[in-house]
């Protein structure tokens, strides 16, 4: 059944259950997302309805013994309501379980991550990316960590500066982070200033299981400004969790990056997998996937985690493919 499930439960199952390896698993919290549930069975299933489809986020948050019939009560419902099912983000657990229930699986894209506690600037490597954040602090960036609702004004100026530098494109929702609601304590954000004016800021997400941390996640500056802003906050956030004691900084999501066959599963869709590579070097217009992973290969990730999408039934949908993005907003 179709639920209102509470931010708690919700909470409980993103933190604890099958599911809680996603990195991006917070982002089942967004507004907006639908959740599905079953009686006697300790789980939650998140996802959006776009059209006629179901566009499900990650695998089911399911204790391990309901996560298989969580997934088929789930299935059942979608083809009683006339809907096609499509999965985005799951993890590997997730895509070969998939599999087993018939879905066409295939990597589409991954998530990048940093393990913080030897990590350093110091070598030539970053000599780049440290004449860049020396150039924000001379330009008279202060950063710190504040409180979203103590914010909403600066927040709401950078917001309308960075979409209006955005040809008239919109906010992206349910797979990118959000700022507000009852959940918002938990997450932590960043912020610039230059002379006192708002120029930056990023949101972190809390990631549970085994890479704990946080995700840089939603993220902003004023068009034009000085160079190296978010790399600046960001290199300062990271110092704060490393004094913290946090193990890992990742990078989230980006779709069609990271592609590598060996990371397919027997039943992948050649067709959608070559997709996938034309749309890492020709999709820049539906996404800016190399523009995206420049910024996150600046901090030398060491860790690639790839991501699956997952279709029902025995071939891809390009219908169903769009719908992700359209579930997004990004068109």
């Amino acid at each position: 059944m179709t639920t209102a499930t509470t931010d708690d439960l919700l909470l409980r199952a993103v933190r604890s259950h099958t599911g809680s390896e996603n990195p991006s698993a917070f982002l089942a919290l967004n507004s907006g997302n639908s959740t599905f549930t079953v009686s006697g069975l300790d789980g939650v299933i998140v996802y959006r309805r776009t059209g006629r489809h179901a566009v499900q986020f990650g695998g089911p948050f399911a204790a391990d013994e309901a996560y298989d019939p969580l997934l088929a009560s789930f299935r059942r419902h979608t083809k009683e309501e006339g809907l096609r099912l499509v999965g985005v983000q799951l993890q590997r657990a997730d895509a070969e379980r998939y599999a087993r229930h018939g879905f066409t699986v295939n990597q589409i894209g991954s998530s990048w991550a940093v393990a913080l506690e030897d990590f350093s600037l110091r070598g030539t490597r970053f000599m780049q990316l440290r004449n860049k954040i020396s150039r924000a602090h001379r330009n008279g960036l202060v950063i710190k960590e504040v409180v979203a609702a103590d914010w909403l004004d600066q927040l709401a100026a950078i917001d309308k500066a960075w979409l209006g530098g955005k040809d008239g494109a919109g906010q992206l929702e349910f797979l990118v982070g959000e700022i507000g609601g009852a959940v918002q304590p938990l997450r932590r954000l960043f912020t610039g200033t230059i002379d006192g004016a708002p120029v930056a800021y990023i949101s972190y997400s809390p990631v549970y299981g085994e890479r704990a941390g946080w995700m840089h996640d939603l993220s902003r500056r004023i068009p034009g400004g000085s160079p190296g802003l978010m790399e600046a906050v960001n290199a300062h956030a990271i110092e704060v969790f490393r004094s913290e004691g946090v193990g890992w900084l990742h990078f989230g999501f980006t779709p069609f990056t990271g592609l590598d066959p060996r990371h397919e599963l027997d039943s992948h869709s050649p067709a959608f997998q070559w997709l996938m590579h034309a749309l890492w070097a020709e999709g820049a217009a539906l996404y800016p996937a190399q523009t995206q992973l420049a910024y996150k290969q600046k901090w030398a990730p060491d860790t690639v985690i790839p991501e699956y999408v997952a279709f029902d039934g025995p071939r891809a949908s390009l219908s169903s493919f769009a719908h992700i993005f359209r579930a997004c907003k990004a068109f």
